[in-house]
Order: structure tokens, then C-alpha cells, then sequence
């Protein structure tokens, strides 16, 4: 059974320039469609996190940040339990931040801030050196790199059925060649759809569907070689490697380090 959430500011969110909220989400829980005056950045601890931000379609793993600008109607639905901590910036200060929602590349000093007030439970920065602190966090939000989503996704005619078949299906290795046959079009005509329309390579694309997955069956215990089998590998090395390239560490590390 869904959980339905109606998203609840706190009362004096407005009368502040930044606030931090820690919460965690049950699963099968909807945070109902909502917008706020402020712009909002939300770092996922665990899981994935899948969001609608005006009927475009967001997924992120692990320490990739969302960004929303403000004003911006925005849902999301929870698979699993989900950690997640939000940074919250009054409208005026999100100029150099982007006018649409995605992903943010984050680099090291901005975990580092976030971490710091987790570890704290700090909501509103009061002290001149935690606001110094919030400043620097804008900053080097606006000097991150935008990702569009971490898994794009098309309404073309001939890549839409295959992104949906691969998503029903991660461990379908068919080839490109195979699925234009499928499609009646050509394998060059794909790949320059995947280009065009994903900005990644059609193999690309299935190595992320496939760490999405990964990561989930993860955290809920499964062995890695389990996990490589049933999604389409032929062994645990070959999953292993496709981690070290997405998450730059190893299934066993990464989970070892959700603690």
C-alpha cells in the first residue's frame, strides 16, 4: 500500500536565507506534488532517489544532488526507505544556479559542508560561520556541473520501446544491431538517436540502468554474484567492473560503507 505525504515547510522557512531538513521516507511513500518560494537541493543518502519535476522524469544514485529552482511543482515516489537531507536557498540567492531542474556533479568541499551539519542536525544557520559555511555550499553549487538526468530518458519513436523493454528487463543483453532489426530502422540510425536524444552511447545508458539496479539489490542484501547473473552478466568481475567505472569503488566497498 502507497503512503501518500503532503510536504510540510517549517513555519519560519521564510524568514530565513538558508535552512537543512534530514528526513527519511518510508517505502512505497509519495511525497504528493508540491512547490516552494525556494530553490531546494536534495542529497540522497541511500537508495535511488526518483523524482517528477514538471512531468520530466529525475533519477539519481547516491551523492549526485538534485537541484530544483523554486517555484518548480515537483513529486516523488520511494521504492524503498529513503535518506535524504534537503538544502534550502531563499529565492534571490539562486541566481548563477540553473533555471531548470537536474543534476548537480558535486564536488568533495560540498559533501564535506553537508556532512558537517548533518552530523550537527543543523536546520537554521544562526552563528556567522555557518552562514560563511552556507555561502561557500551556494557557491560551489552554482560551479557544479549540470547533468540533465543520470538516466535520460526519449519519446522517439524507435529508441521510447527499447528504453522501456531494458527498464522491465535490465539483464537483456541484446545488441544495438539486433534491436534496429527489431524496430525496422538501422544501427547507425540508433546510435545517432542515442546520442542525439540521451547524450550518452546506447551502452552507456544499460551500464546505468544496470547500477541503478545494482545499488538496490545491494541494500537489500543480495550477493554480488547474484546480482551480476541476474543482470545479464556472465560474471561477478564483469559487475565489479562496471561499479569501479560508475561509483568509483567496488559493490562490497559501497556497501560496507551504507554501513
Amino acid at each position: 500500500m502507497i503512503q501518500s505525504i503532503i510536504y510540510q515547510a517549517p513555519p519560519d522557512a521564510a524568514q530565513h536565507r538558508y535552512f537543512l531538513r534530514y528526513d527519511r521516507a518510508n517505502a512505497s511513500t509519495e511525497y504528493q506534488t508540491h512547490s516552494h518560494p525556494w530553490g531546494q537541493v536534495i542529497f540522497v543518502t541511500c537508495h535511488v532517489l526518483e523524482m517528477r519535476v514538471e512531468d520530466e522524469r529525475l533519477l539519481t544514485p547516491k551523492d549526485i544532488p538534485i537541484w530544483i529552482p523554486p517555484q518548480q511543482q515537483h513529486s516523488s515516489f520511494n521504492r524503498q526507505q529513503s535518506h535524504f537531507r534537503t538544502f534550502n536557498i531563499a529565492a534571490d540567492l539562486c541566481v548563477g544556479l540553473p533555471e531548470k531542474a537536474c543534476l548537480l556533479r558535486v564536488d568533495p568541499i560540498v559533501h564535506a559542508i553537508i556532512n558537517d551539519f548533518a552530523e550537527r542536525q543543523l536546520e537554521f544557520p544562526h552563528s556567522e560561520a555557518d552562514l560563511r559555511l552556507c555561502d561557500v555550499l551556494c557557491d560551489r553549487l552554482a560551479l557544479a556541473p549540470v547533468q540533465e538526468s543520470y538516466l535520460p530518458q526519449s519519446h522517439d519513436k524507435f529508441l521510447a520501446p527499447i528504453l522501456r523493454a531494458l527498464e522491465e528487463n535490465p539483464a537483456d543483453n541484446t545488441t544495438l544491431a539486433e534491436w534496429a532489426r527489431r524496430v525496422y530502422t538501422t544501427e547507425r540510425t540508433l546510435a545517432r538517436r542515442c546520442q542525439q536524444q540521451l547524450q550518452m552511447s546506447f551502452s552507456e545508458w544499460r551500464q546505468r540502468l544496470r547500477f541503478l539496479r545494482a545499488i538496490a539489490l545491494l541494500e537489500l542484501g543480495e550477493s554480488v554474484q547474484d546480482i551480476a547473473l541476474g543482470l545479464g552478466y556472465s560474471s561477478a568481475s564483469a559487475l565489479i567492473v562496471m561499479f569501479q567505472q560508475q561509483a568509483g569503488t567496488t559493490p562490497d566497498r559501497y556497501r560496507a560503507r551504507l554501513g
